[in-house]
């Protein structure tokens, strides 16, 4: 059985404040981590990325493996599955250690989900971006 993780990005602006959020739940389906953290300004696909990357660190740190990762940004899920090219110079680099984690780790699937499957991970992405506001 794997671990799931829901991440999602905000950035209020685009670029403006954003945040990253994310829930790891392990295989029983309980709540193993939250993270919501402010990263400063950017762009709401760094942000996307960033979210999962943090996720996907917290998982290599404590050898919670594999994982299965659900995202509501299509973006993010057809480029590391690889039906979208990566282009933007400020993207490559995330997508690079995403997919580096992703192997060191073990990834049982990538599955693009539609917003409202994401609420808890949207809720803490912008917990994320009101941090940085002074919320």
């Amino acid at each position: 059985m794997a671990y799931r993780i829901y991440s999602d990005g905000a950035s209020k602006g685009n670029p403006g404040p954003a945040g990253i959020g994310a829930i790891i739940l392990d295989p029983k389906g309980k709540p193993a981590q939250r993270i919501a953290e402010y990263i400063g300004v950017t762009t709401n696909n760094v942000a996307e990325y960033q979210a999962l990357i943090e996720a996907l660190k917290v998982c290599a740190e404590r050898k919670w493996s594999p994982v299965e990762v659900f995202c509501d940004s299509e973006l993010l899920i057809r480029q590391l599955t690889g039906q979208y090219k990566v282009k933007h110079p400020n993207i490559i680099p995330l997508h690079a250690e995403a997919k580096q984690l992703l192997a060191k780790i073990g990834c049982e699937s990538l599955q693009h989900i539609p917003r409202e499957q994401n609420k808890e991970a949207d809720r803490l992405s912008n917990v994320g971006v009101d941090k940085g506001r002074g919320f």
